[in-house]
């Protein structure tokens, strides 16, 4: 008999436990839909209340806790002060971690950490050594999510400041602004790949809706890297200039002679920063034939024999490495390094391999840049008249915005330029004096074509 009223009092018990927790899943249903409401119509006020009881006693039921649960936090963070400010900021933090716990399959590492490190940074809770400390895990560790262009410029940035007070050494900066900026190019590359697709069709009109807002997004976002971009040259500044690094590498030399990595980086380095006069770049190239005699390595000895004076030997240099480069996107950029060598040597020879360079990738905003300089600089070689000498200008900005349309990281320097060299070229009054309003200017010079002076 005792042992029957035990089963019945468990059964009891059991089906009362089934029916709370039925009932308060029920009450969080509920209550999620009335703050899900809320939070669509950006009333996060009124639905903190029911979001807290769904998030406190059913996190894991929706994925919306978080989702719509950070927008809330973050408004009450922005409308509080003092310790209310602090608690909701701590609640915050905990939310992001809830996040990595509860949906594993939907939260991703970087993500939580740059949540909660830049949250801590914009109320001034945070220093250095933990920014870099934490960015630097969620790089190392989940480096396919990591993309918040102003996480990415933090954790250089702090690593930066952590060098100047000391306690970290000049080769670290540099480790890290080498992987900072190609995964701020591994992202600008799928963003303009997107992009390159697209401007065909926005340019006959027959871009969808959806395209549409790709292709503004893509845009955005690529100007938000390049943006990025530019800070991190400007934190790296000086550090990375001739005096600098060839002491680095002298000292460096025989530890790392064999790693190709921290070769072809220091190779690169030197060669972007004009310190290929120094032996210590001879030294670093011939290191870099030894181990892996690329398409880069043509480049770079090109760059030497042009500079001893054997241009046929460079040039065949420059062309064995195009030749050597299956990549389209690597074969674009070493034809874009070799126009740079020839900037100031031979325009036209320039402009060829920033074409070779466009050919093999549209989207090389940098060769439509150059090229456009090239144009702007050869001014007074092309034309009999001023007039005819200030309209190459109109080309040198045309290729300029070229250069910003097919690459938004580079739309600050382009349109910059751009304006520049439309405000050199012949102004509306020049026009109507000139009474070329209209037609042709031929360039009888390297530039070759012609451009037609607006109307009136």
């Amino acid at each position: 008999m005792k042992t029957k009223l035990y089963f019945t009092a468990v059964l009891l018990l059991g089906s009362m436990g089934v029916s709370n927790a039925q009932a308060q899943n029920q009450e969080c249903m509920t209550n999620l839909s009335i703050y899900v409401e809320h939070a669509k119509v950006k009333n996060y006020e009124s639905a903190y209340t029911p979001w807290k009881m769904v998030y406190d006693n059913c996190p894991d039921i929706n994925w919306a806790n978080f989702a719509y649960g950070e927008r809330i936090l973050k408004d009450r963070v922005q409308k509080s002060t003092g310790a209310d400010k602090d608690a909701a900021i701590q609640d915050l933090l905990s939310l992001y971690d809830g996040s990595l716990k509860y949906f594993p399959k939907k939260a991703k590492l970087a993500d939580v950490i740059i949540d909660k490190v830049l949250l801590k940074y914009d109320n001034k809770m945070v220093s250095n050594d933990e920014i870099y400390e934490e960015l630097g895990r969620a790089f190392k560790e989940d480096r396919v999510n990591f993309k918040n262009p102003k996480a990415l410029y933090l954790y250089f940035s702090s690593l930066v400041d952590l060098h100047k007070a000391g306690s970290k050494d000049l080769q670290e900066v540099f480790d890290v602004y080498d992987d900072v900026t190609e995964k701020i190019e591994e992202e600008n590359v799928k963003l303009t790949d997107r992009i390159s697709k697209l401007l065909p069709k926005e340019e006959e009109g027959t871009l969808t809706s959806k395209e549409k807002r790709t292709l503004k997004a893509a845009t955005t976002n690529s100007e938000s890297f390049g943006k990025i971009e530019g800070s991190i040259d400007s934190k790296l500044g000086d550090l990375a200039d001739c005096g600098n690094l060839i002491p680095l590498y002298q000292k460096s030399f025989e530890e790392k002679k064999n790693d190709i990595t921290w070769v072809k980086r220091a190779v690169g380095r030197m060669f972007n920063k004009e310190c290929t006069d120094d032996p210590m770049f001879r030294k670093l190239f011939e290191a870099q034939m030894a181990l892996d005699p690329s398409a880069d390595a043509y480049v770079y000895g090109g760059n030497l024999k042009l500079k001893a004076g054997d241009r046929n030997g460079a040039v065949a240099d420059f062309n064995k490495a195009l030749e050597l480069e299956t990549d389209a996107r690597k074969k674009s950029n070493i034809a874009y390094k070799v126009a740079t060598v020839f900037r100031t040597s031979s325009k036209s020879t320039a402009r060829n391999y920033a074409q070779k360079a466009i050919d093999a990738n549209p989207s090389n905003g940098r060769a439509y840049l150059l090229i456009a300089n090239l144009y702007a600089t050869s001014a007074n070689d092309c034309g009999s008249t001023p007039f005819e000498k200030r309209a190459i200008y109109w080309r040198a900005a045309e290729m300029a915005r070229k250069a910003g349309r097919v690459d938004p990281s580079l739309s600050g320097r382009a349109n910059q330029s751009a304006a520049s060299y439309s405000a050199k070229a012949p102004s509306k009054t020049d026009i109507f004096n000139s009474g070329m309003a209209g037609k042709t200017v031929s360039f009888n010079c390297w530039v070759g074509g012609s451009v037609k002076v607006p109307n009136l």
